[in-house]
């Protein structure tokens, strides 16, 4: 019944966030590639909307905004503009 992910312990140790804005269509592509990769964990990706966020969280979109998506591995920044399948997939399992 368990699957890899939950024999290992990584499912609940990883959080993965994707940074993103209305009308991206790399972050579209981005939000697809993730939740194939982090199936295979357990996890499931969220997102967060810079631009939605930053009456809140101002430096949030004056650090990211230029350069989305961005994926956030455990709140650090892993990756921007592609996905880094091969690293995340690496780091995932760590």
């Amino acid at each position: 019944m368990e699957n890899g992910a939950q024999r290992d312990g990584t499912s609940s140790a990883h959080t993965v966030t994707l940074l993103t804005r209305a009308g991206c269509h790399m972050c579209v592509t981005a939000l697809a590639q993730l939740r194939e990769i982090c199936a295979d964990f357990d996890i499931e990706p969220s997102t967060v909307d810079v631009d939605e966020v930053a009456a809140t969280d101002p430096e949030l979109r004056a650090e990211y905004g230029d350069r989305l998506p961005v994926v956030l591995l455990d709140g650090r920044e892993h990756s921007y503009f592609d996905v880094d399948e091969p690293r995340l997939r690496a780091d995932l399992g760590r």
